[in-house]
């Protein structure tokens, strides 16, 4: 099962790590297609476990900092800080670190490698947050926090791509949906943790809130110790000359399923030959991306402004909106938060399964359009006088259950349907994108029509996000890409790829 090689000048060469790489021969390689008609296994959970888990991290992040505001402004906190430049300098600075890390480490990603990335990125998220931890002057904290944002936006395109590249077709799209998701359970744990490090009964001001910090760091120094045991993606190795490797860890990989099953596996169907490189420009990615791929682009921006603003529209200022229209006491928000977090993550739990056997098109389309039109329903009852802290709590449970597969599967998008070389820059600049808009004009927008204490206007910021979410959903019916249970290389045929692939695969 090795790979065929077209003999060169440089064949022969060593290709393992450490050695210099093998580049421009051309190689015929079923890899691929023996990834993909692999079983589910312990080695999959290896992998959702060492990759995945980094998004309950951010989720913690988030909420931690929006719920512990008022305590660290508070005299005795050991900070001179104000809750507004928690929640508006603090939160940019984060935002800006993910948009900027996105971008810098995104191409690093598509150039170095998926491993190389993902681990040097959740080193710089684990430093940056444990010196959150013993800020003693404002700057120091907005500094890290802006250095956490850095890192936790490299996650996100290192880790889509390598998930993306090791996960089998056939349960791509459930995966990354839930994985994505786990976002939610990191907010519940926030939410709930910031409970206890308000609580002055049993921690003083000064200790609650360091040790929320801190708890992120231990979190990520034991993803870390799990992460160094996932290998390299063999996709990224054999366009970068490194076919050798590539089919030592596909091997591997076999031998541990075969003998966890005790089934021999099936011969894979289905090849591709491909040129060998080192790098791809920045002009070919752009050509790539909007060029080759416009529609595409087109249905990636739509996707992740509308998510972005949906979100936005409930959850910026949710607590201000429960406190002024219904008098939730500050400290009881985290509550609410929690329950609306597990709506968030059982949507993509309980709906992925379909985006892979009903198909993208359909479900990207109906999430979208279910949580735009719920939030709709949302805005009326709330402009009516009709709901109760607890009633609208559930109504934002319910849009959020649709929204959150809608906006996870924004990510499995960008992920899947631009080719190899592009995906971490790709997945980058649309994160970049959409959490610019989300978390800069989304606020912007959002915090001077619910901060009115109007309820026209904050219908209003309903309305806005529902309208954003339903357009989004219209574009996904029209362009979304068909990719469920597809090679990622017949979805997107890689910029090396130098004949389509064999086995009657079909041209995306």
């Amino acid at each position: 099962m090795t790979a065929a090689q077209t003999p060169s000048p440089e064949a022969g060469k060593p290709g393992t790590s450490g050695t210099p790489r093998e580049s421009g021969r051309t190689i015929t390689t079923g890899i691929p297609a023996r990834l993909d008609r692999l079983p589910w296994s312990r080695w999959h959970w290896t992998i959702v476990i060492g990759l995945g888990t980094v998004w309950v991290l951010d989720g913690l992040e988030v909420t931690v900092v929006g719920n512990i505001a008022g305590r660290l402004a508070e005299p005795g906190s050991g900070l001179s800080i104000t809750s507004g430049q928690i929640t508006g300098v603090a939160a940019a600075l984060y935002v800006a670190g993910a948009c900027a890390g996105a971008l810098f480490w995104g191409r690093l990603t598509d150039h170095y490698g998926r491993k190389k990335l993902f681990m040097i990125t959740l080193a710089v998220y684990l430093a940056a947050t444990a010196l959150t931890a013993v800020s003693w002057e404002a700057w120091w904290f907005f500094l890290f926090r802006f250095l956490t944002g850095f890192g936790i936006g490299g996650e996100y395109a290192a880790i889509n791509s390598a998930i993306d590249e090791l996960i089998p077709a056939h349960y791509r799209g459930r995966v990354d949906l839930i994985i994505n998701g786990s976002f939610w359970l990191g907010a519940v744990g926030g939410a709930l943790l910031s409970i206890v490090a308000l609580n002055t009964n049993l921690l003083p001001k000064d200790v609650g809130w360091r040790l929320t910090f801190a708890l992120g760091a231990v979190l990520a120094l034991a993803i870390l110790l799990v992460r160094r045991h996932v290998p390299e993606s063999p996709r990224w190795l054999l366009i970068h000359g490194r076919d050798r490797e590539a089919e030592e860890i596909v091997c591997g990989i076999e031998r541990r399923i075969e003998s966890e099953t005790g089934v021999r596996l099936p011969e894979s169907k289905g090849e591709l030959e491909i040129h060998q490189r080192r790098s791809v420009t920045f002009m070919e990615i752009a050509r790539t991306v909007f060029g080759r791929y416009r529609r595409r682009a087109v249905l990636g921006f739509s996707l992740f402004i509308g998510q972005a603003f949906l979100y936005n529209a409930i959850t910026f200022g949710f607590g201000a909106i429960l406190t002024r229209f219904y008098a939730v006491p500050a400290d009881r928000t985290g509550y609410y938060f929690a329950v609306i977090a597990v709506g968030n993550f059982c949507g993509p739990l309980l709906l992925g399964k379909l985006f892979d056997t009903l198909g993208r098109r359909v479900m990207i389309s109906s999430t979208y359009l279910l949580s735009g039109l719920l939030l709709f329903g949302t805005a009326w009852l709330f402009g009516r006088g009709s709901l109760s802290a607890g009633t609208l709590t559930a109504c934002w449970c319910v849009v959020l259950f649709f929204a959150s597969a809608g906006a996870s599967s924004a990510y499995l998008t960008v992920s899947e349907i631009f080719p190899l070389e592009t995906r971490a820059m790709s997945i980058a600049f649309f994160y970049a994108l959409g959490t610019a808009a989300g978390g800069i004009s989304g606020p912007l927008l959002f915090a001077d029509l619910t901060g009115t204490g109007k309820v026209g206007d904050t219908v209003l910021a309903f309305s806005i996000g529902a309208t954003l979410m339903c357009l989004a959903g219209l574009v996904a019916a029209a362009l979304a890409v068909r990719a469920e249970r597809r090679s990622l290389e017949d979805v997107a045929r890689p910029l090396a790829a130098v004949a389509a692939p064999s086995a009657g695969a079909t041209a995306p």
